[in-house]
C-alpha cells in the first residue's frame, strides 16, 4: 500500500478543468470529522498550501530539518538490487519460467511481521489535488460526470484508497529490526561519496488508516487456540448495542420517506458510466475478436439391451467405458489448451456447463428439467421486481454475513477506501432478501481443509444505495472478474426478465465509530472507486521511464499493486492476482511485451496451481502406484518382522511415487508469467475474492431449504427440526464445497484467491466415512455411549437409513399382522419381504416428489 502527500516532487499540481466541463464536484465544506475510536488520537491537519519544490528527475527531495538522516538500506537489503530480480514459486519446475527460483521464501516473508513493518509503498500519479471532501480523486479526469465519450487510460494509476491527502510519505523501517546505527555505519563503508537522501526522510505520520490496519491484523490467528479466544472474544463483542449509519452521499440521494431514498441525475449517470466503462468493455472486446469454434465432441453411443440380457457390465465393457472417458477427458483438455484468446496455458478458465474436462452434466434432457444439481428449486415462482433507482427499504430485509474462523479471510492486505479523510475496510458482504429468512440449520463448508461455518446476522439496513448499484457491481465482481458463469440466484421457475433475483448482495466497507458504532460507505462511493482503479496496469509515462527507475522506486510501484486482481478483458482467463511486476524479464516473447507505441511492458508473475486433471493427483499412473504403495505398506506394517528386501522394495515405491511427484509436467505448483500488456487495475484486493467466493454455498442452502417448504406441504406436516430433514434428503456422495460449478469456483480461487491459504487437516474429508479396516473395527468397539441426545457429525443419511429400515419394518409388521390373522409367520414374512424393498418404496417416493429434492454428487455414475 502506498503512503504519499500532494505536494511532494514526484506529483505536479493539478490543472484547472476547462471551462465549461461538467465536473459535478461535491461542494468543499470542511467536513466535521468524527471523534476518533478509542486509543487513536486525533490527527493534525496537514498544510497544503506549500508548494512542490522543483527536483530534477530521479532526485529525491532533502528530508525536513527535525528529522535525523535515515540510514541506509542495509546490506540484508541487497534483494532489491538491479541484479536481483528472479523469482520462484516454492516448488517451481523447470520451463520457461525457470528464471523465477529465488522469491518464493522472501515473498513469505514479505508479509507484514508486527515486529518489523515493511517498506511502504509510493504512488505515482501525473497530477494530485488537494483533499476533496467526497475523497475522490482527480487526475485529469473526475468520474463523476459522464461527459466523455472515451476514457482517458494515460491516466497514472490510482491508489487503493483513493486519496493520501492526510498524511506524509511514511518513513521505511528495514526487515530483522537493524538498527540505525549498525546500517548506518554499513552503509557509509560503502558510499562512493555522494550523498543520498533517504527513503525514511519523509514526514512520518500517525494516520487512521495505521490504526486501521493495526486493528485488523490483530483479528490473524495462527492456532486453533487464537481462533477460539478470538470468537470468544467476538461474541462478547456482539452481545452490546450497536449502532449502524450509513455515510453522507446527499449529491447522490434523496430522502423519500424514513427509510426509503432514491437516486439524484448524478447517481444515475455514475451508473451509465460505470455500466459502459467496465461492464460492457469486455464485451466491446469479444465482438472485435474473430469467432472461436471448439472443436466437434465425441458423444457416447448407449447399446440398448435387452431385458433379459445381462445388465450388469462385465470387466471388459467397464474397462472400454473407462477409457473412453479417459480418451475424452484428454481431448477436452487438449482443445481447451489450444484456445486462441487463451491467457496462459497453465491458467484455466471458465466456459458456461463447462468443466476443465469436459461436459458438467451428461444428464438426459428429460432429467436436466428436475433435481436441485439442476439448479431446479421446487417451489420458487419469482419475486416482485425491485425499483431500481430506489434502495427498496420497506420490501427488503437486511442481512449481515458472517464467517467464523477467520482463518484465510483476514488477509494482511484488505480492500481499503479513502473517503473524507476517514479510511474505509472491506469486512464483507450484507445480504438483501425479498423475504425473511427463518431460523435454519447452520450453514457449513469444508474449504481448505477446514469447515467454516457462514452466518447471516438480521442487522439494521444501510440507507445510501440502489438496486441498480447492487446488480451492477454483483455483475462486475461475479460475471466480469471471477467469471463464475454458471452461478445464479434467479428464480429457477420463473423468467428472469420479469423477476427480480432471490438475494442483492452489499459489499460493507465500514469505520468503526465510538460506543460501538459502524458507518458503512455508500455504494456511489465503492463505484467510484472502482471506476477510479480501472486505469491500466502501467500507464504509459510510467513505461518511458521504467527502465531508469532505481530498484528502490520500481519495487514501491510493485508493493502498490501486489496482491491486487488485474483484468484483461477478452482473455481466458480475464483476471489473475498479481504476485510480482517484473521489468528485466526475458523469457517471455519480445513481441508480446511491446505495444502499438514502442513501449515495453514488464511481466506479470502469478504463482498458482494446476488443476487436479493435469498433476499427479489426476494421472491414472500415479494413482495405481499410489494404491501399490499404500497396500505394500500396509502389508509390511502387520509383518511381525519385514525383512530387508521388503523395507528396500517399500522405499522404491516410494521413491518413484516422490519422482513423479517432482516431474515438471505433473506438479501442482506452478509459476506463470504473462505479459502486463493490455491488463487493467481493479483495486480489488483478494480479501474480497475469499468472501464473494463464499456466496454461492450461502444461497444455495438458504434456497434448498425454501425448498423444503414445498416439500412439508406435499406431506402434510412441519418439521420441528429441519436438520433433520435435510439429513433424510443427503446422500453420501454429496460435497457441496462451492455452491456453484466445482472447476469453475478452483479456477476462480486459484487465479484471484489468496496466494498462500492456511490448510487444516486432510482427514477432515473422510473422517466419518471410513467402513472398512481393523483400525476402524477397533475403533468402534472400544468407543463409548452418550449417556443424552447429541447431534452426529455425519452429515448424510445412511444413519437414518438405518433407523428408518427398522420403522418401515415395524409399521409394515402390524399392518399385516392385523390385516392378515389367519396366515402363518412364513406368509406375512413373504408379504413384509414383497412390501419392503426398493422398488415399491421408490414409488412412494415418486407421490412425494422427493426426486425434486435429493442432494447428490453430479457425477457419471449417478446421471441418468
Amino acid at each position: 500500500m502506498s503512503y504519499n502527500r500532494p505536494g511532494t516532487g514526484y506529483y505536479h499540481p493539478r490543472q484547472p478543468d476547462p471551462p465549461g466541463s461538467h465536473s459535478y464536484q461535491r461542494p468543499s465544506p470542511k467536513p466535521s470529522p468524527d471523534p476518533p475510536p478509542p486509543g487513536i488520537s486525533p490527527l493534525p491537519s496537514p498544510d497544503f498550501t506549500i508548494p512542490p519544490p522543483s527536483l530534477s528527475s530521479g532526485v529525491r527531495p532533502p528530508g525536513p530539518s527535525y528529522h535525523s538522516k535515515a540510514p541506509e538500506a542495509p546490506s540484508s537489503y541487497q534483494r532489491y538490487s538491479k541484479s536481483s530480480s528472479s523469482y520462484q514459486h516454492s516448488s517451481h519446475s523447470s520451463g520457461s519460467s525457470s528464471r523465477y527460483n529465488d522469491r518464493a521464501s522472501e515473498s513469505r516473508r514479505d508479509h507484514y511481521r508486527p515486529s518489523s513493518e515493511r517498506y511502504h509503498h509510493r504512488d505515482y500519479r501525473a497530477t494530485s489535488s488537494p483533499p476533496h471532501s467526497s475523497g475522490a480523486h482527480h487526475a485529469g479526469r473526475s468520474y463523476s460526470v459522464p461527459n466523455r465519450a472515451e476514457p482517458d487510460y494515460r491516466r497514472r494509476p490510482r491508489s487503493r484508497d483513493r486519496d493520501r491527502s492526510s498524511r506524509g510519505e511514511s518513513a521505511r523501517r528495514y526487515d530483522g529490526g537493524i538498527s540505525s546505527v549498525s546500517s548506518s555505519s554499513s552503509i557509509t563503508s560503502v558510499a562512493t561519496g555522494k550523498e543520498r537522501t533517504s527513503r525514511a526522510s519523509r514526514f512520518k505520520l500517525d494516520s487512521e488508516r495505521e490504526a486501521i490496519l493495526t486493528k485488523w491484523r490483530k483479528n490473524y490467528c495462527e492456532t486453533p487456540e487464537d481462533i477460539r479466544r478470538k470468537l470468544a472474544e467476538l461474541t462478547n463483542d456482539e452481545e452490546k448495542s450497536s449502532w449502524v449509519r450509513s455515510s453522507p452521499a446527499d449529491l447522490y440521494y434523496r430522502r423519500v420517506s424514513d427509510k426509503v431514498v432514491e437516486s439524484t441525475p448524478r447517481q444515475d449517470a455514475l451508473c451509465s458510466l460505470f455500466e459502459s466503462e467496465l461492464i460492457e468493455r469486455a464485451q466491446k472486446v469479444r465482438s472485435k475478436q474473430p469467432p472461436y469454434q471448439p472443436p466437434p465432441r465425441k458423444h457416447k453411443v448407449r447399446v440398448c439391451r435387452h431385458k433379459n440380457d445381462k445388465c450388469s457390465s462385465s470387466d471388459s465393457e467397464s474397462d472400454d467405458e473407462l477409457n473412453f472417458e479417459e480418451e475424452c477427458s484428454m481431448e477436452e483438455l487438449t482443445a481447451k489448451i489450444q484456445h486462441p484468446y487463451r491467457l496462459h496455458v497453465d491458467l484455466w478458465y471458465n466456459d458456461p456447463g463447462e468443466m476443465n474436462d469436459g461436459p458438467l452434466c451428461r444428464c438426459s434432457a428429460r432429467s436436466r428439467r428436475s433435481g436441485i444439481r439442476h439448479g431446479k428449486y421446487p417451489g420458487e415462482s419469482g419475486f416482485t421486481k425491485c425499483v431500481p433507482n430506489s434502495n427498496n427499504a420497506d420490501k427488503l430485509y437486511h442481512y449481515r454475513i458472517t464467517i467464523s474462523p477467520p482463518t484465510n479471510f483476514l488477509t494482511k492486505t484488505p480492500t481499503i477506501i479513502k473517503h473524507d479523510q476517514h479510511e474505509f475496510l472491506f469486512e464483507g458482504f450484507s445480504m438483501l432478501s425479498h423475504q425473511p429468512i427463518g431460523e435454519l440449520p447452520t450453514c457449513k463448508v469444508i474449504r481448505f481443509n477446514i469447515e467454516y461455518t457462514i452466518l447471516y446476522i438480521e442487522e439494521q439496513l444501510p440507507e445510501n444505495f440502489t438496486i441498480r448499484e447492487l446488480d451492477l457491481f454483483e455483475r462486475f465482481m461475479f460475471k466480469e472478474l471471477l467469471e463464475l458463469v454458471d452461478f445464479t440466484v434467479f428464480p429457477s421457475g420463473a423468467n428472469a426478465e420479469d423477476s427480480c433475483p432471490c438475494y442483492h448482495f452489499l459489499p460493507r466497507f465500514v469505520r468503526d465509530l465510538p460506543d460501538n458504532g459502524k458507518e458503512v460507505l455508500a455504494m456511489s462511493e465503492v463505484l467510484r472507486y472502482l471506476l477510479d482503479n480501472s486505469g491500466p496496469l502501467v500507464a504509459p509515462d510510467i513505461l518511458k521511464e521504467m527502465n531508469d527507475m532505481s530498484q528502490i522506486e520500481w519495487q514501491d510501484y510493485v508493493d502498490y499493486v501486489k496482491g491486487m486482481v488485474v483484468t484483461n478483458p477478452g482473455m481466458k482467463p480475464c483476471s489473475v492476482r498479481v504476485d510480482q511486476l517484473d521489468r528485466n524479464v526475458t523469457d517471455v516473447p519480445k513481441e508480446t511485451l511491446t505495444d502499438e507505441d514502442g513501449l515495453i511492458h514488464p511481466v506479470i508473475v502469478h504463482f498458482g496451481i494446476r488443476p487436479p486433471q493435469l498433476s499427479y493427483a489426476g494421472n491414472p499412473e500415479y494413482q495405481k502406484a499410489w494404491r501399490e504403495y499404500v497396500k505394500f505398506r500396509h502389508l509390511i506394517a502387520n509383518m511381525s518382522k519385514p525383512s530387508f528386501e521388503d523395507k528396500r522394495k517399500l522405499e522404491a515405491k516410494e521413491n518413484r511415487l516422490l519422482e513423479m511427484r517432482t516431474q515438471g509436467r505433473m506438479k501442482r505448483n506452478i509459476t506463470v508469467a504473462v505479459s502486463a500488456k493490455g491488463f487493467h487495475r481493479t483495486g480489488i484486493m483478494c480479501d474480497m475474492v475469499q468472501h464473494a467466493m463464499v456466496i454461492p454455498v450461502l444461497t444455495g442452502h438458504l434456497r434448498f431449504h425454501r425448498a423444503l417448504d414445498a416439500l412439508e406441504k406435499y406431506i402434510d406436516y412441519t418439521f420441528t427440526n429441519r436438520y433433520t430433514l435435510q439429513l433424510a434428503l443427503t446422500h453420501p456422495s454429496y460435497k457441496e464445497n462451492f455452491g456453484t460449478n466445482p472447476d469453475h469456483a478452483r479456477n476462480s480461487l486459484t487465479n484471484c484467491g489468496i496466494r498462500q491459504p492456511e490448510y487444516g487437516d486432510r482427514k477432515i474429508h473422510f473422517m466419518n466415512t471410513r467402513k472398512r479396516g481393523i483400525n476402524t473395527l477397533i475403533s468402534i468397539m472400544s468407543r463409548f455411549g452418550k449417556e443424552y441426545e447429541t447431534d452426529s457429525n455425519i452429515t448424510h443419511n445412511e444413519r437414518l437409513e438405518f433407523l428408518g429400515d427398522a420403522v418401515v419394518e415395524f409399521i409394515t409388521s402390524i399392518h399385516l399382522f392385523h390385516m392378515f390373522p389367519d396366515l402363518e409367520e412364513g406368509g406375512l414374512a413373504t408379504y413384509r419381504a414383497a412390501i419392503v424393498q426398493n422398488q415399491h418404496l421408490a414409488v412412494l417416493a415418486k407421490k412425494l416428489h422427493l426426486e425434486e429434492f435429493m442432494l447428490y454428487a453430479h457425477g457419471s455414475d449417478l446421471c441418468h
